[in-house]
């Protein structure tokens, strides 16, 4: 058995407060642009399997039991009873929330109590743009606005995120530099004319500047790389060097070979285990070690990636126990690694990378 301390989960979201049906259930569990094949349910896929094994026995029931029945009893404990019971059972001692994603979540305080563990805010930037310019009439009150807002939540948060659509991909590998303050100023003015009342940020020196704006803090910033294939984001990776600033690359799968190869070839780089694993399910040990072939241990972070369902946060770190038991027990039993290595490597991955990258023990 690798031992490991509680997980540090170092990139998830909150949890949906209401009860769901089969149909809002599976809506959540796979994000799909369509409905499953005909005959068959989102509970036949590689994380509906891996939902059945590890979640059932949280609630009271048999591992792999029928979706109707597993759904059923959940309803029996109620929302918050059923969140609580397998945030609880998943082994994690600290949660790192984005806060930025839509939907009715349970932010960091609410997640904490329901896991019984820590939580800190990692701060979404598009939001603070968004709120900016609402509350600005003119560009220079909207750059203005903005810069206080990241000044203020850095304050508070460990870390800065960016959305998951590829906007941000294609922005910084199109022009990994800095946007200079006129290009700002235009962008910005067009943005506020067309915006109306509402809309989101698209555009991409705007949002080359939201990324610039965050590194200046010295926070870490993660940065999604599943949208689009990391490897075109090297430029900025390189312009972002000797900052200060560490870069989390995120849910890379399955492109998790180039965001390893990013984390091993620059030092402020790190890579996030992520999701994958829950995805992957059976496979998820095969998927695991491909990430230990390529990065120096001290660049990989555990994560579940969850949303919504407190199932996504649970399987994400018992998936993550079970590989990581596959992996380097598997590497002791056949003499290649000791025990003590093994242990060691384990609790770098499970929480200790996470708390040095953004510095959770000096937060009290």
């Amino acid at each position: 058995m690798i031992e490991t301390p509680p997980l540090v989960d170092q990139h998830c979201h909150g949890v949906l407060r209401t009860e769901l049906g089969l149909a809002t259930f599976e809506a959540q569990l796979v994000h799909a642009s369509g409905p499953p094949a005909a005959g068959t349910t989102f509970f036949d896929t590689q994380t509906g399997f891996a939902v059945r094994r590890w979640c059932p026995p949280l609630l009271g029931l048999e591992p792999h039991c029928e979706p109707a029945r597993y759904l059923a009893r959940r309803r029996e404990l109620g929302a918050a009873e059923s969140g609580r019971r397998l945030l609880r059972g998943s082994g994690v001692g600290a949660y790192l929330v984005d806060t930025g994603a839509p939907g009715d979540l349970a932010g960091p305080k609410e997640l904490a109590v329901a896991g019984d563990a820590e939580a800190f805010e990692v701060v979404r930037l598009e939001p603070l743009a968004e709120r900016a310019a609402d509350a600005s009439g003119t560009v220079a009150g909207f750059l203005a606005d903005l810069a206080g807002s990241v000044h203020r939540a850095a304050a508070g948060a460990v870390a800065f995120g960016c959305g998951p659509h590829a906007g941000y991909a294609a922005a910084l590998a199109g022009a990994p530099q800095p946007p200079g303050p006129g290009e700002v100023r235009g962008a910005a003015g067009r943005w506020l004319a067309a915006r109306a009342g509402g809309g989101a940020v698209r555009d991409p020196v705007l949002l080359r500047h939201l990324v610039w704006s965050a590194l200046a803090s010295g926070l870490p910033l993660q940065l999604h790389a599943a949208a689009a294939e990391p490897e075109p984001l090297t430029g900025f990776v390189r312009a972002t060097a000797g900052l200060g600033a560490k870069l989390v690359l995120l849910g890379g799968y399955p492109h998790h070979r180039h965001t390893a190869r990013l984390a091993a070839a620059h030092p402020h780089v790190h890579a996030d285990i992520g999701p994958a694993l829950a995805r992957t399910g059976a496979r998820a040990a095969a998927v695991l070690a491909e990430l230990l072939e390529l990065a120096p241990f001290g660049k990989l972070l555990f994560s579940s990636g969850g949303r919504g369902l407190p199932e996504l946060h649970a399987v994400g770190a018992l998936a993550f126990r079970e590989a990581l038991g596959r992996v380097l027990g598997g590497w002791v039993a056949d003499g290649a690694w000791s025990r003590r290595d093994a242990d060691r490597v384990a609790g770098m991955l499970a929480a200790g990378n996470a708390r040095r990258v953004y510095r959770l023990d000096e937060r009290g």
